[in-house]
């Protein structure tokens, strides 16, 4: 998800109140009615009616909401305890939705969210990203203020439990590349977030791809939903754009298929 700094509440209201109004504001950004065409046709691309699809940070669910109108089985994974309340709440009785209540990374086990009390949409499992927010104009304002233990499993985890997906959407706030470490066999397709204030991220879950099979590549900045170029290009080429975009560029996402 790209960040987009939210009016501040006041600070004296209990983190509970103040982490309800984030929801509720990602909940009006991200379910705007504009929004699920653009979404629905670049998930098309990958993905249709039947195909399982892994929704890894899933947030508010509008992915699980496009997966759906597509057709697609879903199993999203949030580990934040509200936001997966809310998960269930959406899409609880939907048989064809299965809701995860942990974090993805490279091996199971235990692991720490840093919470943004008002701003949910960038929680995040990397204190690096933290550091790298720190004073970045597109960032300023933002705090991590909660952590919270989560339990961490792996891609390869979830497709012995749940089967191979066709399509996976990775949005992890910088632990891009500790998710696809988790990852054997390359799907049809996948999609990582990139920001520019963490350009070494994407470099390394770049490479993860590679390692896995991917060769083509295409990108869509911020929440355009719109691929930038026309003809897919290789790693090398993905990493050349990468490095020329400006920091305004701020975020976007990464697609990567294997031929």
């Amino acid at each position: 998800m790209s960040v987009s700094a939210p009016a501040a509440p006041s600070r004296w209201l209990p983190a509970s109140v103040r982490g309800g109004l984030g929801i509720l504001r990602s909940l009006r950004v991200y379910y705007r009615r504009e929004r699920s065409g653009a979404l629905d046709r670049m998930h098309a691309r990958f993905a249709g009616q039947g195909d399982l699809a892994f929704d890894i940070g899933s947030h508010v669910g509008d992915r699980i909401a496009s997966f759906r109108r597509l057709g697609m089985r879903v199993v999203a994974v949030e580990p934040q305890p509200a936001l997966a309340r809310l998960l269930r709440l959406l899409y609880g009785r939907d048989p064809k939705v299965t809701i995860v209540q942990a974090a993805v990374g490279a091996w199971s086990g235990e692991t720490t969210l840093h919470v943004n009390v008002d701003n949910p949409t960038v929680n995040t499992l990397s204190s690096e990203f933290i550091r790298a927010a720190d004073g970045a104009p597109s960032w300023l304002g933002q705090r991590w203020e909660q952590r919270l233990p989560v339990p961490v499993t792996t891609l390869d985890e979830l497709i012995r439990r749940f089967g191979e997906p066709r399509f996976i959407k990775i949005d992890v706030e910088g632990y891009e590349q500790e998710v696809l470490r988790g990852l054997s066999l390359l799907p049809a397709a996948l999609s990582f977030e990139f920001t520019t204030i963490q350009r070494q991220v994407a470099y390394a879950a770049l490479a993860q791809c590679e390692r896995l099979g991917a060769r083509r590549f295409n990108a869509a900045l911020g929440e355009s939903q719109r691929l930038q170029h026309a003809l897919w290009i290789d790693a090398g080429g993905m990493h050349a754009w990468l490095q020329a975009l400006p920091q305004a560029a701020n975020s976007g996402d990464i697609y990567a298929v294997a031929d």
